[in-house]
């Protein structure tokens, strides 16, 4: 009996470790084309995934905040709009009123100077702290009591809301505002007119540059003298300008008093291509002041 044990191939690894746990074979043979097996390559360990412990305590969320109902609604931008309009509003209304007035020009009696439909800006802090309209200043004044008489109120709510428009520019002055130009001053003695045509001013001819082109300085004679803290003015256009000359056997005598001066008349905002300031004159450089003991005579025209 043959008792030869036959050998039988064994993969090496599979033999087991008595000193450890039985390992099964990392690797296999791939049989090639001559019928051998070549063993593959030996696939690279793969790092063991880090082991997910519990999460931690979780922060709690901030809660949002709730939107209020005004700010998520169409309307809440109109009430913005509003608010801010009417903020505007206000601070020109009292810009208006103590710094910076608007005025329009609704007639050419100040022309060339001042143009139909001109606005300018009239200073209100320019007789403010001490100082005095002077003679050659284009000044915007209340004519109540001198250029006409006084008038009874109207309806409040439309006169309120016309002296809005008006203080923003926005509509014709009042009827008792004028814009003239300062001719004569408390004191002063003006007569029209010399043999030369000229006005004088305390016996000084006046050369009278910003007159209308083709205007005579007054087709009407007069020789006043104004009384203290009233002032004698005249429109540029002497044709087309109804001004002391034309008032002066009315009550208050064509003068106008200095605290119904509103300001001066600095700067013509609009329309943009002539915006610049009002010239200023020096045609009453020469003219002195009046004699301390006055001129001795009365106002006559």
């Amino acid at each position: 009996m043959d008792t030869e044990a036959q050998h039988t191939e064994r993969d090496p690894s599979s033999d087991t470790d008595p000193s450890g746990p039985e390992e099964g074979s990392r690797s296999a043979r791939v049989p090639d084309g001559s019928g051998r097996e070549e063993p593959a390559e030996p696939e690279e360990p793969v790092a063991d995934e880090e082991p997910v412990g519990p999460a931690g305590p979780e922060e709690p969320a901030e809660p949002e905040e709730p939107v209020a109902d005004e700010e998520r609604g169409p309307g809440s931008s109109w009430r913005r709009t509003a608010l801010v309009g009417g903020a505007c509003v206000t601070f020109l209304l009292l810009l208006s009123h103590f710094v910076i007035q608007p005025f329009l020009i609704p007639s050419g009696s100040m022309e060339p100077t001042l143009q139909v439909g001109d606005r300018i800006l009239v200073n209100k802090l320019a007789y403010r702290f001490g100082n005095e309209p002077a003679r050659g200043d284009v000044v915007v004044f209340d004519g109540t009591g001198s250029f006409v008489e006084e008038q009874p109120r109207g309806n409040p709510v439309t006169g309120l809301l016309h002296d809005g428009a008006a203080a923003l520019g926005l509509a014709e002055p009042d009827e008792t505002d004028f814009v003239k130009r300062v001719v004569g001053t408390g004191g002063d003695r003006v007569v029209c007119c010399d043999k030369d045509g000229r006005l004088t001013v305390n016996g000084v001819p006046v050369e009278e540059r910003y007159v209308m082109l083709g205007d005579r300085p007054s087709s009407v004679p007069f020789d006043i003298v104004v009384p203290p803290d009233r002032l004698w003015v005249m429109g540029d256009h002497r044709s087309q300008s109804s001004d002391s000359r034309d008032h002066l056997g009315s009550a208050g005598g064509g003068m106008v008093p200095v605290d119904r001066v509103v300001g001066r008349a600095d700067w013509i905002a609009w329309p943009f291509g002539r915006w610049s300031t009002v010239p200023g004159t020096d045609a009453f450089a020469a003219v002195p002041a009046p004699p301390a003991g006055g001129h001795g005579a009365g106002a006559h025209g």
